[in-house]
């Protein structure tokens, strides 16, 4: 299928019924095969999955393959869509087994893009500013030295605002170990934080 937009810049023009179409409903439509549906579709998630295959594969040509191959994956099997999840949850379930799958078969190391860029405050003087710079950078060094597992379920909770149960759904594993993997994760950051002199982590 071909896009008017790649996954990392640019502009798609959307059809008018895109503020106004579900995606369990574009989701039936690409069933019975409306590509209108899934440009659709594609425009409305095609960043969000982008930067969420950057952060497992660190390469940003590998991410935009990955993109398309999400998107066609979504085109065949739509008529498997079951809605026991949001659209957008079985999406990344899809993007993260192609990411994973492309990490094995290139043997990536997982390399996290810069994905807490925090929105300054307007009237933060300067300083305030550059402490808010730093402390994003610790955090990123922190968060790289997390597990995988660990630094999936803190990826998907806080920067892609995934609940308990749609990350349990996006990785398989039950909610109980979201839990688990969430608390261990904040406790280590905080731990790395402490030791940078930052008493306290954000999570």
């Amino acid at each position: 299928m071909q896009y008017v937009q790649t996954a990392s810049g640019g502009s798609l023009s959307r059809p008018s019924s895109a503020r106004v179409t579900s995606d369990e409903t574009l989701i039936a439509l690409i069933a019975n095969g409306d590509r209108d549906a899934v440009r659709v579709l594609f425009a409305r998630h095609n960043v969000r999955v982008f930067r969420f295959l950057l952060r497992i594969v660190g390469d940003e040509a590998t991410a935009e393959d990955l993109v398309a191959e999400v998107f066609l994956e979504v085109w065949r099997n739509a008529g498997r869509f079951e809605a026991r999840s949001q659209v957008s949850t079985w999406i990344l379930a899809i993007a993260r087994y192609k990411a994973l799958a492309s990490r094995r078969r290139r043997s990536y190391d997982w390399l996290d893009d810069e994905t807490s860029e925090r929105i300054e405050d307007p009237a933060d003087d300067p300083e305030v500013a550059v402490q808010k710079t730093e402390r994003s950078a610790l955090f990123q060094e922190c968060l790289k030295q997390l597990s995988v597992a660990h630094r999936q379920v803190v990826d998907l909770i806080y920067y892609h605002e995934q609940s308990i149960d749609e990350v349990s759904h996006i990785i398989g594993v039950p909610k109980s170990t979201v839990k688990t993997r969430m608390f261990y994760a904040r406790k280590r950051i905080a731990e790395l934080m402490a030791e940078r002199g930052v008493e306290r982590a954000w999570l």
